[in-house]
């Protein structure tokens, strides 16, 4: 086999030494150390923006608060994080055991406010804005479940709406469907991790020291090099010299040296990204939010759509969102044609299989969106042609590293250096495959499930896109002071896709 890097592998392991041996008599530390990319999510929030995934789900028939609660307890708390609460020093964060949890302040039951002639549905998702804006009790574990027992939907069917809000320290979106999957009914129990023995309870401050601290910086450095290609440090060197990679003897090194240049191009992309078009979805947030949600269009037609195209699902989802923008501005009298913004898409980093951990194990791609092309046919394959071209893209473990470089910093360093992302930003968008079959929770099917993601430093708008079911669902979160009326965003998405779903029945396929 042959050795990777030796040079970049023997400083990484100097370094650690030498941290490890500097902190262990200096650091008084207690509990579980949070991460330094979960830290940096943890100190992320801001008054226009606080760093919480908020979620709801409808059921129906009704279920109890009673009910919710035994499940809760049954399931949920089965993982250490969610009867943990958040200790900052000057160090960074601690996982502590909450030795006074209260069930009853974190599974809360509430009575839906209406105003004159709303609807329950309208009022729940102002209720959703409103909580999105709310900050969970620092003293507490960084969760909370709201029970609306008795409510009724658009689509008429009675029974319950449960609010999720869970701090994004604590996990993401993949993980946090690990955990859905656990709290349903029939839903396998959370695995159990194994206890660290007594002997090496001594080395709990330096595993934290080497997993969180150190890695970001140079094992996560290595390992991205390490999948650029054998003797990828080595290309480095000589990619200012095209004459000793010709002669330097090392089988496959213009791969490895292409494969370097690539990460390096990817950083320097990040830090160079052009800023965004000027629209009114960009500019300075406020102190409120909005959501809104729609009903489900069945996932085969778009399957159907996508493969009459040669595009893939997301492709058709994401053109119908840039559609949906597009569609939006048009009717507030703006003109986008020629306009593009770009939204943060995060990328899964982890096996599946290891989702139950938690955490937050994912880097981001900026996909630039083409919301002035009007045609859905040609706006479809523009959206492809961009997604193909982030592909191979070592930038979602460059973002990974940055938040972790980030965790380092004191806060004000920290927010400079994600300002990088939020100035050259509009939106950030997620895309979440969820059960493919429909959930139940006490004996209650869920008919609908919606989440909507944080946004960080000035980004007012978040798109989330979920599958489950066999239908594929389109949420939206905005700031009040940039869009008001998020519903207005939705609305527009479903023409979009029967635009595109028409177009694409009356292209000549005979030819």
């Amino acid at each position: 086999m042959v050795t990777r890097i030796p040079a970049a592998r023997k400083a990484a392991t100097v370094v650690q030494k030498n941290v490890r041996r500097a902190a262990s008599g200096m650091l008084g530390l207690s509990g579980e150390r949070m991460s330094k990319v979960d830290t940096a999510w943890l100190r992320m929030d801001s008054a226009s923006n606080l760093m919480m995934i908020n979620g709801v789900w409808t059921l129906s028939p009704g279920i109890t608060w009673q009910a919710l609660c035994e499940r809760v307890q049954q399931r949920l708390l089965q993982y250490p994080r969610f009867r943990q609460c958040v200790v900052e020093d000057a160090a960074g964060a601690t996982w502590v055991e909450d030795k006074h949890f209260d069930i009853a302040a974190h599974v809360l039951r509430e009575t839906l406010p209406r105003r004159k002639g709303q609807t329950m549905q309208q009022a729940l998702q102002d209720r959703v804005g409103e909580l999105a804006m709310q900050p969970l009790e620092p003293r507490r574990p960084l969760w909370q479940f709201h029970l609306i027992e008795d409510f009724t939907g658009d689509d008429g069917q009675k029974g319950s709406a449960l609010i999720v809000r869970i701090h994004h320290c604590i996990a993401d979106g993949i993980a946090l469907i690990a955990v859905t999957m656990s709290l349903v009914d029939g839903g396998a129990e959370p695995p159990r991790r194994q206890r660290r023995a007594k002997a090496d309870a001594s080395s709990t401050t330096e595993d934290w020291i080497t997993d969180a601290l150190i890695k970001p910086l140079t094992g996560l450095t290595v390992k991205a090099l390490d999948m650029a290609g054998d003797g990828a440090a080595k290309s480095l060197q000589l990619l200012g010299d095209p004459e000793k990679i010709m002669h330097s003897g090392l089988s496959g090194t213009r791969d490895m040296a292409r494969a370097a240049y690539q990460l390096m191009s990817d950083a320097a992309a990040l830090a160079l990204m052009p800023d965004d078009s000027p629209t009114r979805l960009k500019g300075q947030p406020g102190q409120a939010k909005r959501v809104a949600w729609c009903p489900p269009i069945p996932l085969e037609e778009v399957k159907s759509i996508g493969k009459a195209l040669g595009c893939s699902i997301n492709d058709v989802l994401l053109s119908c969102v840039a559609g949906a923008i597009g569609g939006y501005l048009r009717g507030q009298g703006d003109d986008p044609t020629g306009q593009e913004i770009r939204a943060m898409i995060p990328v899964n980093l982890r096996p599946m299989e290891e989702a139950w951990k938690l955490g937050n194990r994912f880097g981001l791609v900026p996909l630039v969106l083409p919301i002035g092309v009007a045609n859905p046919v040609e706006r479809v394959y523009e959206v492809r042609r961009r997604m193909a071209a982030l592909k191979g893209s070592t930038q979602p473990i460059l973002a990974f590293a940055m938040l972790a470089v980030a965790g380092l910093m004191v806060k004000p360093a920290q927010d400079a250096l994600l300002n990088l992302f939020g100035r050259k930003t509009t939106a950030v968008m997620t895309n979440v495959p969820g059960p493919r079959e429909q959930l139940a929770l006490c004996g209650a099917r869920v008919t609908q499930c919606m989440f909507w993601v944080p946004q960080s430093g000035d980004i007012g708008l978040g798109v989330s896109i979920l599958s489950y079911g066999g239908g594929v669902q389109f949420g939206v979160i905005t700031d009040t002071a940039l869009c008001p009326e998020p519903q207005q965003i939705i609305d527009a998405f479903a023409p979009e896709f029967e635009r595109l779903s028409l177009l694409t029945m009356m292209l000549p396929w005979d030819a």
